[in-house]
């Protein structure tokens, strides 16, 4: 197998050369020696820098100040001169590689003795530098941030054994290759001579120095502030969502960010007897190429404990061209050539696992790795407390199907210290400000399931606490439990006539009006509230008074009252007989209805008494259809002493009951009737005028024939016809009978009349010329356009002709100035708009007659200005 690692730090340019060149750097120690209380340390700051950065070389000496954690001032300050220098290159990246970036650094060692006394607090080792290079990614304002780079010397506070501590030391290879958009590892894992339990952790990257100090002497006393993530970027998350790192082993992996430089700042912290003592920081600059790795990268293991046996798989690195194809093979006997290949196993165990790219190739890679098949791993907790100030009570509930849950790793989310953080399967925490904090569980089981949970636990100032009602009646005499909603532990006053005082439901008795007040502890939290008891000797009810309504109606019962509960009698007649004010609907002429409020033991009664009166009747008459602007009669009758009709506006004597209706249009007339019997509202009947659509009678178009030409007519407006006179008609009863003359009438005018369904009527007529020639198209000598109304065109007029295929005017030039195919259609004397003089015009026209021979005429026209 092969892997190709690289690690792109880039410095650019400042406008100071003495500036921006250090890309990174880390602290660590040993102990040398231990007389009494005094310990000997070899201290060494290991520095970075870009082999080809224009800035400054690395500094030949350096200022290190070592700082007491008790009170932040300085113990102990010395120029440390450089003890060694190393260059650190990658010198053949892989032809599998596009577009590698150049990988090179120059690493400083500053080595030096210190002896320090114990102390309960500890130290700080802090050196500092000015400045990070312009451009950073995830830094805002980068150009004018340094950088502070520490380690921590435990104290006897923690652990008394804690200041005889060898460091955590970063062992990570730093040539690393990060391509954007593709899978990479970089380590950040230390190793720590005493055998402590190491932890990681993103942490924020430090400022320290300015341009104008870029090398302080002696360093800044600590606390140190963090610099500035530009967004989506932070401290958790330095290179995106996509990259992780394993709190256990110190390795970063995912999938890399877009191409440019990123802050990446790494925290180790020291465990020893399950007790933090020191932690120990690694700030470097890591530059993200924009290159493509023919690379099969897998995690190290993977860990199925969701709800199934499915895992589906896929290459870590992005797919990019570099990449033709994909093998997997399984131990389970299990193979596929596809890009992400989902598995389903048959039984839990550890599964090895093999992905092959590019199988046969020249860039060919390959990559094995485990994945541990338990399903059924299931982390949770819950909590208990909720005060500032108290211990909240953290009860882990994390299930496991195989296996035992063996570790838990908590953050209870208090931003405001680092220390918030257990081991512990069932941990207290203490908050000392309110507010929502986002609880993390982390738990593990033998069988390495791994997963988190995270949670909101609501911190304030005092427990919450409410009661089912703030204030209720009950009778003299009676009794009322009051109900308190909390956690804790309750206390009720005053004590008189009182039972169950030290819980949440307490029962009480007063003769008197009293107030009762609840005090809710949860461990020395407190909170109070009040329940008010209203001590009646008696009911106040008072209905509303009778009424009279129209039959059918309903109408609102009601009354006023102190009462808690209520009964009406006639309940079918009622929507809800025990509401206050319920909805009654009543069937007899007289119902009296009774209302019962009770308080407790105490009630009262009253009642009211409903008279139905029958609404008045009107009969507006059946509906009726009248023919377009005609008139109806309309038969009004009423049960009652008065009426109205409406819409008025097309009624004539709409102040009597035999109205005349002369609408427009189909409309509906409203009858209401009144009486004075006790109904307050109207009786209506509607009657609709239906009005049928205007006749509107088509004879045809005045026409001409020649003799014995056959003319068929098409009448249209309605359903029946009648032809007058009845010459020549082979039927008068149709729209379309059909006529041949003889030639005995020269004219012939016809009277159509139309009738629709209900015998509405129109008439019409039509005039038809009897020709004693052939068939032939007439066409005037002379016309004269000078818009008096007469002879303003000339066109040609059609006998005995079915179709006019074509009728031609041409000026003496020859121009054709008119055409048409329409009988009757003419020019007017005109060529593109503009008049024409007086000259004589050529014309010449084609048509079929009515036996379909072609005729064909021409002749001269002379228009006359």
């Amino acid at each position: 197998m092969k892997k190709i690692l690289l690690l792109i730090t880039v410095v650019f340019c400042s406008v100071l050369s003495f500036a921006a060149h250090i890309t990174g750097g880390e602290v660590y120690y040993t102990l040398v020696s231990q007389s009494g209380d005094d310990y000997t340390y070899q201290v060494t700051v290991k520095l970075y820098r870009d082999c080809f950065s224009t800035g400054a070389q690395l500094d030949p000496t350096v200022p290190i100040s070592i700082f007491s954690n008790a009170t932040n001032t300085s113990v102990w300050t010395r120029i440390i001169p450089q003890s060694q220098a190393v260059k650190q290159n990658l010198a053949s990246p892989s032809s599998c590689i596009q577009n590698p970036p150049t990988v090179c650094y120059d690493v400083g060692f500053y080595t030096f003795l210190v002896t320090l006394p114990a102390s309960s607090a500890g130290y700080t080792i802090s050196y500092q530098r000015c400045c990070r290079i312009a451009g950073i990614n995830n830094l805002n304002g980068s150009s004018s941030l340094g950088a502070t780079y520490t380690a921590t010397i435990p104290g006897t506070t923690s652990l008394a054994t804690a200041p005889a501590n060898n460091s955590a030391k970063f062992i990570g290879v730093d040539t690393v290759i990060v391509c954007a958009d593709n899978s990479f590892c970089y380590n950040f894992g230390a190793t720590d001579a005493d055998g402590d339990v190491l932890t990681y952790a993103f942490c924020n990257a430090y400022v320290g120095g300015s341009q104008g100090t870029p090398a302080p002497n002696p360093p800044a006393n600590p606390p140190y502030s963090s610099v500035s993530y530009a967004g989506p970027y932070s401290a958790n998350q330095p290179l995106g969502s996509g990259v992780t790192l394993n709190p256990a082993t110190g390795m970063m992996c995912g999938i890399a960010p877009p191409p440019g430089i990123y802050v990446v700042t790494v925290c180790v912290t020291e465990y020893r007897n399950g007790v933090p003592i020191a932690t120990q920081r690694k700030d470097l600059q890591i530059k993200v190429g924009d290159c493509n790795i023919a690379d099969a990268s897998l995690k190290p293991e993977y860990i199925n404990c969701g709800t199934t046996f499915d895992y589906t798989f896929s290459n870590e690195s992005a797919p990019n061209p570099l990449v033709h194809t994909y093998y997997w093979e399984f131990s389970d006997g299990f193979t596929s050539t596809l890009q992400s290949p989902t598995h389903t196993f048959g039984d839990t165990g550890i599964y090895s696992f093999k992905l092959v790219i590019n199988r046969g190739e020249e860039c060919s890679d390959s990559v094995t790795s485990i994945i541990k098949v338990y399903p059924g791993f299931f982390p949770g907790f819950t909590s208990a407390g909720v005060c500032v100030d108290k211990p909240t009570q953290f009860t882990d509930t994390t299930k496991s199907r195989y296996g035992i849950v063996n570790s838990w790793r908590w953050d209870f989310g208090d931003v405001a210290v680092q220390s918030d953080t257990s081991r512990a399967q069932n941990p207290a925490y203490t908050y000392p400000a309110p507010g929502t904090k986002n609880v993390t569980l982390i738990a593990t089981c033998t069988k390495g399931c791994i997963d988190t949970v995270q949670q909101t636990v609501d911190i304030v100032t005092k427990p919450p606490l409410s009661v089912a009602f703030k204030d209720t009646l009950i009778c003299n005499g009676d009794s009322v439990q009051m109900h308190a909603i909390g956690n804790g532990v309750f206390s009720w006053t005053p004590v008189a006539n009182i039972f169950n005082e030290t819980t949440a439901d307490a029962t009480v008795h007063p003769t008197t009006t009293t107030n009762y007040f609840v005090r809710l502890d949860d461990q020395g939290c407190i909170a109070n509230d009040t329940v008010q008891i209203r001590v009646v000797d008696f009911v106040t009810l008072r209905a509303i008074p009778d009424t009279t309504i129209c039959a059918t109606d309903t109408l609102r019962l009601g009354a006023t009252s102190d009462g808690l509960r209520f009964l009406w009698n006639n309940a079918p007649t009622l929507n809800n007989p025990t509401l206050l004010r319920p909805t009654a609907k009543p069937v007899a002429n007289v119902t009296q209805y009774i209302i019962t409020a009770t308080i407790g033991s105490c009630n009262a009664t009253d009642d009211v008494q409903v008279t139905s009166k029958p609404y008045p009747i009107a009969d507006a008459g059946n509906d009726t259809i009248v023919c377009y602007n005609t008139a109806a009669q309309l038969n009004g009758s009423i049960v009652g002493s008065s009426f109205t009709w409406s819409p008025v506006t097309t009624l004539f004597n709409s102040n009597t009951l035999l109205p005349r209706a002369s609408p427009r249009r189909t409309t509906s007339y409203i009858l209401s009737a009144f009486d004075t019997l006790g109904c307050p509202k109207s009786g209506r009947d509607t009657v609709i005028v239906i009005v049928n659509p205007e006749v509107v009678a088509f004879a045809g178009r005045d026409t001409a024939v020649v003799i014995g030409q056959p003319l068929q007519f098409g009448a249209t407006g309605g359903v029946s016809y009648l032809w007058s006179p009845p010459i020549a008609l082979n039927n008068i009863n149709i729209a379309d009978p059909r006529a041949i003359y003889n030639g005995e009438l020269d004219s012939v005018r016809y009277t159509l009349t139309v009738k629709d369904s209900i015998g509405c009527s129109d008439e019409a007529t039509v005039l038809v010329k009897v020709f004693r020639t052939v068939p032939k198209v007439f066409v005037p000598t002379a016309f004269t356009p000078n818009g008096d109304g007469r002879n303003e065109i000339v066109a040609p007029v059609a006998v005995g002709i079915t179709k006019i295929e074509y009728f031609r005017i041409y000026n003496r030039w020859g121009q054709l100035v008119f055409q048409t195919t329409v009988n009757g259609k003419g020019w007017d004397g005109r060529i593109g708009g503009k008049d024409q003089s007086t000259a004589t015009y050529v014309w010449i026209v084609k048509g079929t007659d009515f036996t379909g021979k072609s005729v064909f005429a021409k002749g001269n026209v002379t228009l006359i200005r």
